[in-house]
């Protein structure tokens, strides 16, 4: 009937279900003492008694009913509270956890699948702890409790009231076992359609360059139509489990009535305790019947429950304690594997130095950006270890580390705000003049200047500038921040030829003072730097600077060689394409 398991994600708010349980209780029994004042009523008027003497149940009528009511309301008052602050709470923790998970860490759930789980599967649960949870409880008391009381009235039509109400609990039973499937299957392709649909939206210019948006609408409309049938399934459920319910309550309650009725042909009732039966008898089971159609609320919140739990209860990388003073990384006889079977990473051993730039190149799929998750500790390996200043991640404190640590991509995220917004998350005190600095330095002020300065706002995934100013526009944030330590993975991929002259003119200058590592796909990048380590099928296989490895003439050298014979013959034909041309 309910979840153990989610009451877990409670915490100390239960306190308000327990409180909004006994207003319900103290609501029914103010109810009971309505019927009550009513019946003593219509005692008095059988008895002919004289008018003074309906003062006492018209008083018991209206002070139970402005119980009644103050009950309903402060009962829907700490439902409410509980809904929004356990509402509160788990989206709080939901995004803490997926920080702390970080992005490697959280590829068994997509972006869509995890912003529907903190959003909607959030919304869904306060439904369950704010209207299923407490009903729960008072449908399970609210029966005992009036047959307590009716039993003295008539204990023939309680017995058969009270037998009739186990009668709900156990078509909700049979209905979920079917429901439970039903629901986990709605979240999966809800989840599914929102990936599809996202993915879509992203890949939208793809699509239309390769005339492709008509077979993946085709794609989208079976996955709506997939969609539209589970959810269709779902409604039949609940439609079903609601006229099974209505079906056992009121026919209990008529049976409960019929022998209420016997018993006053018979003569073991009297008329007024009849008519309190009767009054009374819908109320063992309008908790129940409000807990049936409840239940499909239960079903789907619990379906995101247990969706948050296990994110929650992934395991997070293991950080300690200890501050971070020197910045100097390694990585000793470290591999590692994304999906437990498969080694991408095999003993590799790389030494990066507080200050130099260091370069990791080989060909696609080699691991380079493998050792960027590792260094950022978004990712941790299988065996060996990742240290800094001689410290493994494990040890050293995460906000020390990445007080230090700065990654540049080639996909650096700049959010839909002002240019002076985007600074301030990188430095919350920097000035106007200190982000105008930071832009000459990438070539920029010029343009940000003519477009109104740090007020200028940058569209949604940076779709109003260029995708070399975006990537300068990056690194002019993390310059910044002042870090330690700089990883640049493949920071000056697709772009022109003068944005990546200058972004490399600025990694150059930072190597004289920090940390550099740079990953990176044109060689032609690296050539100063202090050290090059070229890997291979996941492993090192030649490190040194660019005039030992090229003297080896090994993998490095005959892909440095294919490099340059690629791009002399590129210059070429561009030249000669220039030449006929004019």
């Amino acid at each position: 009937m309910f979840d153990k398991e989610l009451l877990r994600l409670i915490g100390k708010e239960r306190r308000y279900v327990v409180y909004a349980v006994l207003l319900m209780i103290l609501s029914m029994l103010a109810n009971v003492a309505i019927t009550a004042g009513i019946c003593r009523a219509v005692y008095l008027m059988l008895e002919k008694r004289e008018a003074v003497a309906y003062l006492f149940p018209a008083a018991v009528v209206m002070m139970a009913a402005a119980v009644r009511y103050a009950a309903a309301r402060c009962s829907a008052a700490f439902r409410d509270m509980l809904g929004r602050t356990v509402k509160g709470e788990l989206r709080e923790r939901t995004y803490r956890k997926i920080l702390a998970l970080g992005t490697r860490s959280t590829d068994s759930m997509s972006m869509a699948g995890l912003t529907q789980i903190s959003l909607e599967g959030t919304e869904q649960l306060d439904l369950y702890f704010s209207s299923y949870l407490p009903q729960f409880f008072y449908a399970m008391l609210a029966p005992l409790l009036l047959f307590g009381i009716c039993v003295w009235v008539d204990w023939r039509a309680s017995l058969v009231l009270l037998a009739c109400v186990p009668l709900i609990p156990l078509s909700i039973i049979g209905v979920s076992r079917y429901a439970k499937r039903i629901f986990a299957k709605y979240w999966g392709q809800y989840t599914s359609m929102g990936d599809a649909f996202l993915d879509s939206l992203q890949g939208m210019r793809e699509l239309k360059i390769f005339q492709a948006d008509a077979a993946r609408q085709i794609r989208m409309n079976q996955s709506a139509e997939e969609f539209r049938r589970i959810t269709m399934k779902v409604l039949v459920m609940q439609l079903s489990s609601t006229t099974i319910m209505d079906l056992v309550a009121y026919g209990g309650a008529a049976a409960g009535i019929a022998v209420s009725l016997v018993g006053l042909l018979k003569g073991w009732t009297t008329p007024v305790s009849a008519l309190f039966v009767v009054l009374i008898a819908v109320e063992f089971f309008l908790p129940l019947r409000a807990l049936g159609s409840a239940f499909h609320v239960a079903m789907n919140g619990a379906s995101a429950g247990r969706k948050i739990l296990a994110l929650l209860e992934k395991k997070e990388p293991a950080w300690g304690k200890q501050e971070v003073t020197h910045c100097g990384l390694a990585l000793r006889n470290v591999t590692f594997s994304y999906d437990g079977t498969r080694n991408v990473i095999r003993n590799v051993s790389m030494f990066f130095p507080q200050r130099g730039m260091t370069a990791i190149v080989g060909e696609s799929g080699c691991g380079k950006s493998t050792i960027v998750s590792l260094l950022a500790g978004t990712a941790r390996p299988v065996s060996g270890t990742v240290t800094v200043g001689g410290a493994g991640l494990d040890q050293v404190s995460r906000n020390s580390y990445y007080a230090r640590l700065a990654v540049v991509s080639y996909d650096s995220y700049l959010f839909n705000d002002t240019v002076r917004a985007n600074f301030m998350l990188a430095c919350p005190g920097v000035t106007d003049e200190r982000i105008m600095q930071a832009l000459e330095q990438v070539n920029l002020s010029e343009f940000i200047r003519e477009n109104g300065g740090p007020d200028m706002v940058i569209a949604e995934d940076a779709g109003n500038i260029s995708g070399g100013q975006k990537q300068r526009l990056a690194l002019a944030v993390h310059l910044v921040a002042d870090k330690d330590i700089y990883l640049f993975d493949e920071a000056t991929s697709n772009i022109d030829v003068e944005s990546e002259a200058i972004i490399m003119q600025n990694i150059r200058r930072m190597s004289q003072s920090k940390c550099v590592v740079v990953i990176s796909h044109r060689l032609e990048n690296v050539i100063g730097a202090d050290c090059i380590y070229y890997m291979e099928n996941g492993a090192v296989r030649e490190h040194g600077t660019h005039q030992e490895l090229m003297a080896r003439r090994g993998g490095y050298a005959a892909l440095y060689n294919t490099q340059k014979a690629w791009e002399e013959g590129y210059k070429n034909v561009n030249s000669s394409i220039q030449e006929e041309s004019r």
